[in-house]
């Protein structure tokens, strides 16, 4: 994973509570297991007037021009505000996949389902949690401004508004420090590589009926 680093990014409002993961990424897309390519189809049924099915050439969808992602004050949009309990239902990661193919990096909320909560930090995507008044405050400035921005500042734990105006939120130390290094659980692991090697070792040693093909020498 990169790093996360201190950003600006324009922020998109999705007012609603409860956004389950299919809404953030419909069943038939969940084929691939690329990690890519799932961002034309985040919101799918929100931001498209018909179905679609993998394989479709979505720039010829009937747009639905009511959706916030399809106005053209969001469009480069990478920070999404949103309410309550997102990415609640099933527990598929392909929901994080889609938020960042499209280009999103961070989430804001009072809260999330758990196991969204815990796939972001997986693959590097912030999800930050603030009071619901905060939320109404981000809202309210960013319908009223066109290209409204925020800054995310993981390493002091803030979100600072146009006005100067930082916000604290709370995480995991091991999970902020994972993300400012860009460490996922394999990293992580491999971190402790010579220790793995030498139980290994050891083990095999103490018990070599379990590794017939193993080598037990230098």
């Amino acid at each position: 994973m990169n790093p996360f680093k201190t950003f600006t990014g324009i922020v998109a409002p999705l007012d609603r509570s409860n956004i389950d993961t299919d809404s953030i990424i419909p069943k038939q897309y969940l084929k691939s297991i690329k990690r890519s390519g799932f961002g034309v189809n985040l919101f799918d049924d929100w931001r498209y007037l018909d179905p679609g099915n993998p394989g479709d050439d979505h720039t010829k969808r009937r747009i639905n021009t009511d959706f916030i992602l399809n106005q053209k004050r969001y469009k480069d949009a990478n920070i999404l505000i949103t309410r309550e309990n997102f990415g609640c239902g099933s527990s598929r990661e392909h929901a994080v996949w889609a938020l960042m193919d499209y280009g999103f990096r961070v989430v804001i909320a009072p809260g999330y389902a758990d196991i969204f909560y815990s796939n972001s930090f997986k693959n590097g995507f912030l999800p930050i949690v603030l009071d619901t008044n905060i939320i109404d405050r981000l809202f309210a400035e960013t319908f009223a401004k066109d290209g409204y921005t925020l800054t995310i500042d993981l390493e002091q734990r803030s979100v600072i508004t146009l006005d100067g105006t930082a916000f604290l939120f709370t995480i995991d130390l091991n999970l902020q420090k994972r993300l400012l290094q860009g460490l996922d659980e394999i990293s992580i692991t491999l971190h402790h590589a010579d220790e793995i090697k030498s139980y290994e070792k050891k083990r095999q040693m103490e018990t070599p009926w379990f590794f017939p093909d193993a080598k037990t020498g230098d």
